[in-house]
């Protein structure tokens, strides 16, 4: 299963995706945390990319579109991976439309979480408060100031691929201001209706009769002996043929002449009755 979630930040983007991935078996593949992870190890890509998400601006598309299609290509991913935070945009999306086809592979769907923004400046103060009340470290990008650049961004930049994955057919949108679990339940009742539903299984052709193969030997033979019935035919048929029919004919002839059996018994039989009927006239006195 290949998923995008889509939505401007601090709309539950990230919860969302952990769920998924421990429902579904799938990688969660968040450009944030790739690139977060890239600065910290200090590759060429993240020292491109530090100074820019400190900001709060978005990394500049050749550079995210690079690391999603090497991550996409590692083995943990094969079996499905759900994008957080890419794409961004709409050169992104069809970026990756044309990387998924170029691997044979598609979205099952695009999720989007609507939100009111008024409500979710709330939501993100309200964890900023509770991460450093925890104790826990905040990202620079984590501050009102840059949240408000941040949503500004998505809503001119990334808010246009609701339509593009609406065109496209593959969009799903739920409401992401209900509680986390109502908000689970939506997402996994549209995964059920975007699934395709299963074809009825292929019918067995009908056994035919097994066609006999002439052998080798058959082949050979059969024309064979039909050739030697050819020239047996062309042989009787030929001079010495005629000759001996002739002689046949000639030979019937002179012995129905003389009265003589020709050999055949139906030559002889004529012969046979004449001479008995001369010797019944001659005994009455008529010959």
């Amino acid at each position: 299963m290949r998923l995008i979630l889509l939505g401007p930040p601090g709309c539950g983007k990230g919860t969302q995706a952990q769920r998924l991935t421990e429902k579904y078996g799938i990688v969660p593949l968040s450009t944030g945390d790739m690139l977060r992870a890239a600065v910290k190890a200090g590759t060429p890509v993240g020292l491109k990319a530090r100074d820019i998400m400190a900001r709060g601006e978005l990394v500049p598309d050749d550079v995210v579109v690079q690391i999603v299609a090497d991550r996409i290509g590692q083995p943990d991913a094969k079996n499905g991976f759900i994008l957080d935070g890419f794409p961004r945009t709409v050169p992104q999306a069809q970026a990756l439309d044309h990387m998924l086809e170029r691997k044979g592979l598609g979205l099952d769907a695009a999720i989007e979480l609507k939100v009111d923004e008024g409500i979710l400046h709330k939501r993100i103060e309200n964890r900023i408060a509770e991460m450093k009340a925890r104790g826990e470290s905040v990202r620079p990008d984590d501050n009102p100031e840059t949240l408000e650049k941040r949503v500004h961004a998505y809503r001119v930049q990334t808010a246009p691929l609701v339509s593009y994955y609406r065109d496209h057919g593959t969009l799903r949108s739920v409401d992401g201001m209900a509680p986390i679990p109502q908000v689970s339940a939506a997402i996994d009742q549209l995964l059920g209706a975007a699934k395709a539903p299963e074809t009825a299984p292929r019918q067995a052709p009908a056994r035919r009769k097994p066609v006999r193969k002439r052998s080798a030997v058959a082949k050979t033979a059969r024309p064979a002996a039909k050739a030697g019935r050819k020239a047996k035919s062309k042989a009787a048929t030929g001079p010495k043929g005629r000759k001996r029919s002739q002689a046949t004919k000639v030979t019937k002839r002179r012995a129905k002449a003389a009265g003589r059996p020709s050999g055949s018994r139906r030559a002889a039989k004529p012969a046979v009755r004449k001479t008995k009927k001369k010797a019944i006239n001659k005994a009455r006195g008529r010959g």
